[in-house]
């Protein structure tokens, strides 16, 4: 089925979503659907495919299965977060690892959502596309030093070896991550073309997977629908037999259908909607720092006048920090700025030494060359607008004191991920978490110069490359401590970006929902949800 087709035959199901839940008092009356409202919707179905956004992942999260996961720990009454230390089977029911491979066993019982049995050639397939087709998948895999479809090796209908060109402690937990996902290959080959070898175009807008919850239905860029598998064996069954998740833009609407009960669960809610809901007996607020995640402002430094390190540094200086957290924000984030005037401690996401003082920006900038300002435009994701607008604002504003004349490009969600990532943008302000708890591993993705996908900055230093690729390998606790010590310092000295807060994940839900799990991709796994 063509994309435009599966689009069209998808409406008439999804209308019928729309009709029964959007009634009042529907809490009473819908124990088995759980209705999730966010900001903006999924771009595309394939976690693996160029562009994918956040949205992308929480498909492919709940609609597909991986390998491995991790277990979880809990947090506050009835939530939970995962345990980056510890990992757990899901399509993979056991493993053997070993200094230079390791051999999953697949489970004999599972099988995707048409039925057909899960086999190590899906495996194989999928592990082959993740390191060949170009997208997110592509990077994280070479990272975890898994860049050959030679590496993966089919031992028999339900074991699949992988062979190891290094120890790298980075491997395993890649067999983890959101677009690690085995794909139904049989049926994606079916869609496949001579010029679309890998189902790309197909797989953005159908899924053909074996994980927990299969997709249903989407009626455009406002809903998609779920029922859950109830044959998937990857792990414990999920308590909620449907799940309809709505893209909400308006804030005002998210918040107020969660007060009349009208939906369960809200994502992406302003800071001030969250600091209030925290006070309201009806709900429940889950907040919880984004794990080696941050906000900041980047600068293009290989476009004047940010190839001027002078001028990066002024900026840093004229950041009103402390309004973008208390009227952006409303302090639900944690603040990165203001920190000693030394780093001391390897740690990853840390405060760095810059403050607001406009008298020692304005300074700068007049040794920069540049005593009259400039003009540049500050480009933000609309999918994230009810933070990033006013941030913006309050940016705009105290630049204009120093001389610097900003002009705010408003860029539409969808097409966030394509224009930061072609670092043609001269100014902008993006979120970046790095899925696996490691500094080296951030700083790989956001601060190497051998076009790392999140650089957006295009910054280049070879010592900062070096430190970076030792501390990776390094096994010795004191000289990694060292390495990492020292690229934090680089960063905050040449301060390509400007770390601003690390952000919280803000979840609220009606008082009868349990079962949150907060994981590293910042967005929702239905698996776990309960309601009363």
């Amino acid at each position: 089925m063509k994309r435009r087709d599966f689009l069209k035959a998808s409406t008439a199901v999804a209308a019928g979503h729309v009709i029964a839940t959007t009634a009042p008092a529907l809490a009473q009356g819908r124990k088995d659907v759980l209705v999730t409202v966010s900001e903006s919707a999924p771009n595309s179905f394939d976690a693996m495919s160029p562009g994918a956004n956040r949205g992308s992942y929480e498909v492919g999260w709940n609609v597909y299965d991986r390998l491995i996961s991790w277990d979880q720990k809990p947090t506050s009454a009835g939530s939970s977060r995962w345990d980056s230390t510890k990992f757990k089977p899901e399509l993979a029911e056991e493993w053997d690892l070993r200094d230079m491979s390791v051999t999953f066993k697949i489970r004999k019982n599972a099988t995707f959502h048409d039925g057909t049995p899960v086999t190590a050639k899906d495996v194989k397939w999928s592990l082959d596309r993740a390191v060949t087709v170009t997208g997110s998948s592509k990077p994280q895999f070479k990272i975890g030093s898994l860049d050959d479809p030679a590496q993966f090796v089919v031992v028999d209908d339900h074991t699949l070896r992988v062979d190891f060109h290094q120890k790298d402690k980075l491997t395993m937990p890649t067999f983890g991550v959101p677009n690690a996902i085995i794909y139904n290959s049989g049926l994606a080959r079916s869609h496949a073309t001579e010029a679309d070898p890998w189902a790309v175009d197909w797989l953005k807008g159908n899924t053909a997977g074996s994980g927990a919850y299969k997709l249903t239905s989407k009626l455009g860029d406002q809903e998609v629908a779920f029922i859950r598998n109830d044959k998937w064996v990857s792990g414990a069954a999920p308590k909620i037999p449907r799940v309809i998740w709505r893209a909400v833009p308006s804030a005002a609407t998210r918040r107020a259908l969660l007060e009349r009960g009208d939906i369960d669960l809200s994502q992406d809610l302003p800071p001030k909607d969250v600091a209030d809901m925290t006070k309201d007996a009806r709900l429940r607020v889950v907040g919880t720092p984004a794990d080696n995640s941050v906000q900041y402002l980047g600068m293009q430094v290989k476009m004047p006048p940010f190839d001027n390190k002078k001028v990066r540094q002024a900026i840093a200086y004229a950041i009103p920090y402390e309004k973008i957290m208390e009227v952006a924000l409303y302090n639900r984030a944690r603040p990165l700025f203001g920190g000693p005037s030394k780093v001391t401690k390897p740690e990853w996401p840390q405060p760095h030494w810059y403050k607001t003082d406009l008298a020692k920006a304005k300074q700068l900038l007049t040794e920069a060359g540049f005593p009259n300002g400039f003009e540049t435009n500050l480009s933000f994701d609309l999918g994230a607008a009810v933070t990033n607008e006013p941030m913006c604002l309050l940016i705009q504003e105290n630049l204009a004191k120093i001389g610097i004349k900003v002009t705010l490009d408003k860029v539409a969600g969808a097409n966030w991920r394509a224009a930061f990532s072609s670092k043609k943008l001269p100014f902008i302000t993006n979120i970046f978490g790095g899925w696996l708890n490691y500094p080296d591993y951030f700083f790989h993705w956001a601060y190497h110069g051998q076009n790392a996908l999140f650089n957006s900055s295009s910054y280049q230093n070879p010592e900062m490359d070096k430190l970076i690729d030792a501390s990776r390998f390094e096994s010795d606790p004191e000289k990694y401590a060292h390495d990492v010590e020292a690229f934090v310092t680089l960063a905050f000295d040449d301060v390509p970006t400007v770390p601003l807060y690390q952000p919280f994940v803000d979840v609220a839900m009606q008082k009868d929902v349990s079962g949150y799990r907060y994981w590293f991709h910042r967005q929702l796994d239905y698996r776990p949800l309960r309601k009363a």
